[in-house]
């Protein structure tokens, strides 16, 4: 019996592809190299900055001060963290009807605190959600298992009793590894939805309210 949905963050319940995408392009004009389209930088959001920098700069980052790269990126994002940003479509329905049920929900990201809870007080739909670990909270981060076993804790449920949502590889990784069933959102960042079925979660959804009919 299902008694808690986890979630990811980016690419899973929030779509933050174009405020990360203009953060990156705002460090590549700053540097005089030409900007990214969103077909190339989105598929490389859920993997963090520095993938986001490598798709940017290929070949010539590494002529470049990586971690002067990915401050200049987070600065300019944490001052403009939800221009853009928004829940995809059903999420806010999805979480109605957990709520309606008594699902208890919970994130867990890997983005840092410093990031997360800003941009979560943008976000009307997620205002509410009160057990949120970042990739900083512990000292390990997704696919580590620490983290969302420390949300389970928080949430007063046994692994076993909760769906992880994803949109990554380590997400799933992560899931079965803290014993949790995991769900990739193939509505989110993945790299295709023939990699993402590789990665062989419990659940592959293309739409987030589906996941309702599994509870």
């Amino acid at each position: 019996m299902i008694e808690a949905v986890i979630f990811d963050l980016d690419g899973t319940l929030l779509n933050t592809c174009d405020d990360l995408g203009a953060a990156l392009n705002h460090t590549l004009q700053l540097h005089g190299m030409p900007c990214v389209p969103k077909e190339v930088y989105s598929p490389a959001i859920s993997n963090g900055v520095q993938a986001l920098l490598e798709v940017g700069f290929k070949d010539s980052l590494e002529n470049h001060d990586l971690s002067a790269l990915k401050k200049s990126v987070l600065d300019y994002y944490a001052s403009n963290i939800a221009v853009f940003s928004h829940c995809f479509e059903g999420i806010g329905a999805l979480l109605d009807a957990l709520g309606n049920r008594n699902i208890k929900v919970g994130i867990m990201t890997n983005k840092p605190t410093f990031l997360t809870m800003p941009l979560l007080q943008h976000i009307e739909e997620l205002k509410h959600i009160e057990v949120v670990v970042c990739g900083d909270t512990l000292d390990e981060a997704k696919p580590s298992p620490k983290p969302l076993l420390h949300v389970a804790e928080q949430l007063g449920v046994q692994p076993n009793a909760c769906y992880y949502v994803g949109d990554a590889a380590r997400d799933i990784e992560a899931a079965k590894a803290a014993n949790m069933h995991s769900v990739a959102a193939l509505w989110g960042y993945v790299p295709s939805e023939e990699v993402a079925l590789s990665w062989q979660a419990d659940l592959n959804l293309t739409n987030p309210e589906s996941l309702i009919s599994h509870i």
